[in-house]
């Protein structure tokens, strides 16, 4: 399946600057199927050293000298064939495993450079053993998201689609009803790759919820796998509470949500676990809208924990796809409890945060964009009355203001509506605004 990130591979690939590269993202996102597609289709051979569950003979590789031409020799000699030089991708995979391994990356930086190498870890910096020497500064590092819904339509055949509507934003009203299915089929599927490659499959539902509990249970399982018991329970506990959060419409996470009588300094630890194996996404208040940059201003305090994927949400959350899937429920019966998420997710590459005045008003979103201040409601259906967001805009008069709904695309005011299915569209339709 087609991943954006295979563009970011190819200019890695050819930077004459070129370090290793550390590929992060939460288990099950494609990491190890996008890099051996990437070394199959670039490079000559590809040697894929898996490091989770290693043998003896590779874990003892690792233990002496990790100079690269000694580990090179070694490697060679396991695989039966050579590591080319420029022609040769080189994959440690699930690297934080063998933490030699990843400190061997300092020294392929400053000593050999000429291999290409590129380590993947879903857990890393996580449960590196005490000594092991990250290399600072000797690494180029990407992550890997779920797939969008950009992805997920290519995915189910629509590149044609896609590539019209990229040319072609003003003038899509005539598949507004297609990629509004497309839409719903997403916020129950979601972007795992395993997920939708199943539904492209079988279009079974059963069949996608059946790898979605799994993929679950496989993040379950790594709480009680890499940590002791006291300290698994909680991330157990952040981890359940996270679709009742959501369904509060609490300000803020809530740690009496978590467990009564909780206390922030209890559950830090497992907060940030959720947050370092990216299965949780954090987005911090700001409660001034006026000033730059955003990051200076935010309360660390205040902040909401929102999930890897909107399809594993929904299936997490126990929402039924009938609901989803119907022409209007999911919007008047769960407040629009997908939408938000599934918003984040698409935006995924910016820095956003939050504001709120504190009962007055409530800002879905705001982002710094273009050196201006950017506030973002989402709505999930027709009736788009904002009201925090009105407050917002009387404070502040920001330029250009967003909002996320199932309206036209029209900007009025400077207020600037975005189909949500057209969220794929967002940097172009965000570039063009002043022709709106």
């Amino acid at each position: 399946m087609y991943r954006k990130i295979i563009k970011q591979l190819i200019d890695w690939k050819q930077d004459k600057n070129r370090k290793p590269l550390i590929l992060e993202g939460a288990r099950q996102t494609g990491k190890t199927y996008i890099l051996q597609q990437f070394g199959k289709e670039h490079y000559k051979n590809v040697a894929y050293i898996n490091m989770e569950n290693a043998s003896d003979e590779l874990k003892q590789i690792f233990s002496g000298s990790i100079s690269p031409r000694r580990i090179v020799q070694q490697l060679e000699l396991m695989f039966g064939f050579a590591i080319l030089l420029e022609k040769t991708l080189l994959i440690f995979d699930e690297v934080q495993e063998i933490p030699r391994a990843l400190t061997s990356l300092k020294y392929f930086c400053e000593e050999a450079p000429e291999y290409h190498v590129v380590a993947s870890g879903s857990l890393l910096g996580i449960f590196l053993h005490p000594g092991t020497s990250f290399p600072v500064g000797k690494v180029d590092f990407m992550k890997m998201q779920p797939m969008d819904f950009e992805e997920f339509l290519i995915a189910n055949g629509e590149q044609q689609l896609v590539d019209f509507a990229r040319k072609n934003v003003n003038d899509l009203k005539f598949l507004t009803e297609k990629l509004y299915d497309y839409f719903k089929y997403y916020l129950v599927i979601g972007g795992m790759p395993e997920v939708v490659q199943s539904w492209i499959i079988d279009k079974n539902i059963e069949k996608v919820e059946k790898i979605q509990d799994t993929i679950l249970q496989t993040y379950i399982r790594d709480f009680s796998k890499h940590v002791k018991e006291h300290e698994s329970i909680r991330i157990k506990q952040v981890f359940d509470s996270l679709p009742e959060q959501f369904a509060k419409k609490n300000e803020k996470f809530i740690y009496g949500v978590v467990r009564e009588g909780a206390r922030a300094r209890e559950y830090e630890l497992a907060i940030e676990w959720l947050l370092a194996a990216g299965i949780a996404r954090r987005v911090n208040c700001v409660k001034c809208g006026d000033k730059l940059p955003l990051r200076a201003y935010n309360e660390r305090n205040s902040f909401k924990l929102y999930f890897i994927d909107v399809g594993l949400f929904r299936y997490f959350a126990k929402i039924p796809t009938s609901i989803v899937l119907d022409k209007t429920a999911i919007f008047d019966e769960f407040n629009g409890l997908l939408v938000e998420q599934y918003v984040l997710q698409e935006l995924n590459k910016y820095e956003l945060f939050y504001w709120t005045s504190g009962s007055q008003a409530e800002v879905d979103f705001v982002m710094q964009l273009d050196g201006q201040i950017v506030p973002i409601e989402v709505k999930s259906g027709l009736n788009v009355k904002a009201q925090s967001l009105r407050v917002y805009r009387e404070r502040y008069s920001p330029e250009l203001a967003i909002r996320f709904s199932l309206l036209p695309l029209e900007k009025n005011n400077g207020l600037l509506n975005i189909p949500l299915y057209y969220s794929f569209l967002f940097p172009i339709i965000e570039s063009q605004n002043q022709r709106f």
